[in-house]
């Protein structure tokens, strides 16, 4: 089943973030991860959540993406986006349709 990692970042470094974007997608392609929203605008229509830049991945599964969050490929880019940004993330697991 797919899994979805969803991210409301607020960039506080912008020249170091600038870094993360160039590390972060050989990572993601390493565990089959699938960029389905990176930025771009948003718009609130229900409710206070104003999400400064939102990212959606698409993972095939809940553990891909837990091995990927956990894996070395990832950690350099991980500690840039840490020290760059303040970052709120979930995972979600897909409902197949019906």
């Amino acid at each position: 089943m797919p899994a979805y990692l969803i991210v409301d970042i607020e960039v506080t470094d912008p020249t170091t973030y600038a870094d993360y974007i160039k590390a972060a997608p050989p990572s993601l392609e390493a565990f089959g991860g699938k960029y389905l929203v990176r930025g771009g605008e948003t718009e609130t229509l229900e409710g206070d959540w104003r999400p400064k830049r939102f990212v959606i991945v698409e993972f095939e599964s809940m553990e891909k993406a837990k091995q990927w969050w956990a894996s070395t490929e990832y950690a350099e880019a991980k500690a840039l986006r840490q020290s760059s940004a303040s970052t709120n993330m979930v995972l979600a697991d897909g409902i197949p349709p019906t």
